[in-house]
């Protein structure tokens, strides 16, 4: 009986791996039920999680998913951190289309926010971004 009892308490004590395919479908249902906070912590996490397994590209959606539920909730200041973050590792990582979608975004926060200065060089930014993708081709 001692024994079992210890090998509970170790099997209880033991973390639970997270998975962040799971956590990304649940912040995808939580978001289609408009319940924004819940979806953004989903989707946060499974951020993180993409990140230490190297899957940069659902890493960066993550966050710009994070980001959609912010601006949505009208956190402007939260949703800008989230699709900076998106923005910078998407073009780290080469994602560049993906990264000028959430540059995108960073303008419609700065517009909402009334940010005049940094809603100008948002645009700028994005203009020469997609400038060099078009000179891709």
């Amino acid at each position: 009986m001692i024994i079992a009892s210890y090998e509970l308490t170790i099997m209880s004590e033991e973390k639970v791996k997270e998975d962040p395919v799971k956590l990304h479908k649940d912040g995808n249902t939580l978001n289609e039920l408009g319940k924004y906070k819940e979806a953004k912590e989903k989707f946060l996490r499974a951020s993180e999680l993409y990140m230490k397994a190297n899957n940069f590209f659902d890493a960066t959606s993550m966050l710009y998913k994070a980001g959609e539920c912010d601006y949505v909730l009208k956190d402007y200041e939260k949703a800008l951190e989230h699709f900076v973050e998106s923005a910078d590792l998407s073009f780290k990582k080469g994602f560049d289309r993906f990264g000028v979608s959430a540059l995108e975004y960073v303008r419609d926060c700065h517009k909402a926010m009334k940010n005049k200065k940094k809603l100008d060089e948002v645009k700028k930014k994005i203009k020469e971004v997609k400038a060099k993708l078009a000179e891709s081709f």
